[in-house]
């Protein structure tokens, strides 16, 4: 019969857990867990930041890439030693080679010949820390041809002051050549359309003096046709009187005394000087009213001669009061024999301009009245002309020599009156300024110098 161990079996108790020690544990997990939690959190708002960063720096980059491919004139970057690190498309067209060819090597290398890469190298040694502005060299284009190019070399530096490299652009020649030929044609242009309304400002006041001219013309031609026709009946009388003095009967009769009574022979001989003088007169006015009509009307160009104010001043005064459409007085007194050196025909246009303004001014007015004034000193002659009417407004003294600016209505004004005047005034040395009188009207002086300028 088998036997039982009897022995009691012995058995394994857990000592009873430390509650505090229990309590402590749990504490530290739950602020593990908290601070992973706010790490991850902490990385998902870095994720964000990085993420807008680095979408920032991509548009960045797409600005500077579109920036770098839109320019025309060539661009490369290049380290200290004149390695290139980064070139634009323009250079890579116009050498022909990609980015990827181009980068790393020598920039001199782009050069035409040895002597343009050490005149270069040279330029770029020493004035690579002030920069290179506007230095012409001959670059070698990707046909192989040598372009003459415009560059431009600036320093490229750290943070620190170190020298990293320098930027280089260019522009081919060819292109400023280009640009500055079409803008001397735009200059020329300019001037042609400038001649064109100085041209057509003076046909404008060519206009105004018909009426005067043509009165002025009446009047000589007028008595050079009537002793015409005076002659032509005295030529009658005459041809008859000698017919009949180589008739030998009519001496022997006395009947030649009758006739010569008759034909009022000693009269005629008496008017002939009168009216030949009378004709010569008529002639030389006309002569002269069309020589200034001439020189006014002409297309001027500047030769300087010695010019006698007195008669500039009278013949536009009375060009002007001839055909204006009102009654319209100028009182002149001006000291005799006043000359300056210029154009005849140019200054006539200034100072009919001003006699013509004053008329407008004072158009309808009662007793409207232009008063022409001078005064002469060692250097120059000052000619006033003052006028009776409303004024110049203060806003419109200081745009008054503007081109294209004028108060008169539509249609009535061109704007350059003033404005050519002022500068012919000043190619001929001298000023013209207007300002309002202090008993009311304007008044505008012409200062013209004495000697050429």
């Amino acid at each position: 019969m088998p036997t039982t161990n009897t022995e009691p079996i012995m058995s394994i108790t857990t000592p009873p857990a430390d509650p505090l020690l229990a309590a402590t544990g749990e504490q530290a997990w739950i602020e593990v867990i908290q601070k992973m939690d706010e790490v991850y959190n902490d990385l998902l708002q870095y994720e964000v930041a990085l993420e807008e960063k680095n979408k920032a720096l991509e548009e960045s980059h797409q600005f500077i890439e579109s920036v770098l491919a839109s320019m025309s004139d060539i661009l490369i970057v290049c380290d200290r030693h004149g390695g290139i690190e980064e070139v634009n498309p323009s250079l890579c067209h116009f050498s022909g080679k990609t980015a990827e060819q181009l980068a790393h090597t020598p920039v001199f290398e782009l050069f035409a010949d040895p002597v343009e890469q050490a005149k270069a190298r040279d330029i770029f040694a020493r004035f690579g820390r002030e920069g290179v502005h506007d230095c012409e060299f001959f670059l070698r284009a990707g046909d192989g041809s040598t372009v003459p190019v415009s560059m431009n070399c600036t320093p490229r530096v750290s943070q620190t002051g170190k020298l990293m490299g320098m930027v280089v652009t260019g522009r081919p020649v060819g292109e400023l050549r280009k640009a500055y030929q079409a803008l001397r044609q735009a200059h020329e242009d300019l001037k042609r359309t400038q001649g064109q309304l100085l041209h057509a400002e003076k046909m404008v006041s060519l206009g105004r003096l018909v009426a005067g001219v043509a009165h002025e013309l009446n009047n000589p031609i007028s008595f050079v046709l009537g002793n015409v026709l005076s002659l032509q009946r005295y030529g009658t009388r005459l041809e008859t009187y000698l017919t009949a003095v180589h008739a030998s009967e009519l001496a022997k009769t006395g009947a030649l005394d009758t006739l010569r009574a008759e034909l009022r022979i000693d009269r005629i001989l008496s008017d002939m000087p009168q009216l030949i003088d009378g004709m010569i007169e008529g002639a030389e006015r006309t002569r002269d009213i069309v020589d200034a009509l001439k020189r006014f009307s002409a297309v001027d160009k500047m030769m300087p001669e010695q010019v006698n104010l007195n008669e500039v001043v009278e013949r536009s005064v009375r060009w002007v009061v001839q055909s204006a459409a009102s009654k319209f007085a100028v009182d002149i007194d001006l000291p005799e024999k006043m000359q300056c050196a210029g154009s005849s025909g140019q200054l006539q246009q200034v100072v009919m301009n001003l006699v013509q303004n004053a008329c407008d001014a004072t158009a309808g007015q009662e007793g409207a009245t232009l008063t022409i004034r001078a005064e002469r000193t060692s250097a120059a002659i000052l000619l006033r002309f003052a006028d009776n009417g409303p004024g110049i407004p203060e806003e419109n003294l200081g745009r008054l020599f503007e081109p294209f600016f004028t108060t008169k209505p539509v249609g009535q004004g061109t704007g350059l009156g003033l404005s050519i005047s002022y500068g012919i005034v000043e190619r001929h040395g001298g000023k013209l300024q207007a300002a309002n009188r202090p008993e009311g009207g304007a008044e505008f002086v012409l200062s013209l110098p004495v000697e050429s300028k």
